[in-house]
């Protein structure tokens, strides 16, 4: 039998307490329902007046790169450019996400991390394992993919015990949690109960899609996702966003929320409006 030596037993020790840790904050989360949320939360639906204006417009865009090839440089020059234009967010794969942080540190720009992306096929357990080590390396916003099969199966309860499982965990740790219900795949009717489920599992922000399915945003999505969540929770339109008028469009809409890999040309064209 093999004997662990003290820098072993070290961090096997430290990984049990970050997990009892997890879990004390997730259960007095959970008892404490009346708890506030957190204060970017109680923000999430709320538009600047001026979303025309390009410092106010930046500070709606999650700075987004999500491609399998992402390399290290690239990720680097993402934190640049938000660290430049003041983005509201970087938003980037879990692999990511401990140097985004590192390289964020101090800007006063969080991280936002893709949980079960971009098919949400996974078991609860692995969202809530994945979402909680993005949490600890450093995120503060979670973009997860819903169950997709479940909702289209009318598994309702599968699939709000799913979104109210990793809530818990971002919002013991205070952070925000968005929810992908990738509205292509969807009909009307799918779309309504994915917004009236994640509202229910108590999501800070609907998302219109990860940007790998059969289609992006769309104004008309926003409206109807707007519509069924009521002012006080955040939309985000992501997906096919490239210029500023369409962008534009989404805010006309309802979002309060971009997500966006072209931010910077967006941002450059506000500039020029």
């Amino acid at each position: 039998m093999k004997t662990l030596d003290e820098p072993a037993l070290d961090r096997i020790a430290e990984q049990i307490a970050d997990q009892a840790l997890d879990l004390l904050q997730e259960e007095l989360a959970i008892q404490d329902a009346s708890a506030p949320k957190p204060p970017e939360a109680s923000r999430s639906a709320d538009t600047p007046q001026d979303a025309t204006s390009p410092g106010r417009l930046a500070r709606l865009i999650d700075h987004t790169l999500l491609k399998p090839e992402a390399t290290d440089d690239q990720i680097a020059q993402l934190c640049s450019e938000a660290r430049q234009y003041h983005f509201a967010s970087v938003c980037v794969n879990t692999i990511h996400v401990k140097r985004c942080a590192e390289l964020l540190q101090g800007s006063g720009i969080p991280v936002c991390a893709t949980i079960s992306f971009p098919l949400g096929a996974m078991a609860t357990e692995v969202k809530v394992l994945e979402a909680r080590q993005a949490l600890r390396d450093g995120a503060a916003e979670v973009d997860m993919v819903i169950n997709v099969g479940a909702l289209k199966s009318h598994d309702h309860d599968r699939v709000q015990r799913d979104i109210a499982s990793v809530a818990r965990v971002c919002h013991a740790r205070k952070a925000l949690l968005k929810v992908i219900i990738e509205a292509a795949l969807l009909t009307e009717d799918e779309k309504v109960a994915a917004c009236q489920l994640a509202k229910a599992a108590g999501a800070d922000f609907v998302k219109t899609s990860t940007g790998f399915g059969p289609g992006g945003a769309t104004p008309e999505d926003v409206a109807l996702m707007r519509r069924v969540v009521g002012p006080s929770m955040g939309v985000k339109a992501a997906g096919g966003i490239h210029t500023y008028a369409e962008v534009q469009k989404m805010i006309a809409a309802g979002a309060t929320r971009i997500g966006a890999s072209a931010s910077v040309k967006i941002i450059q064209e506000a500039e020029k409006a």
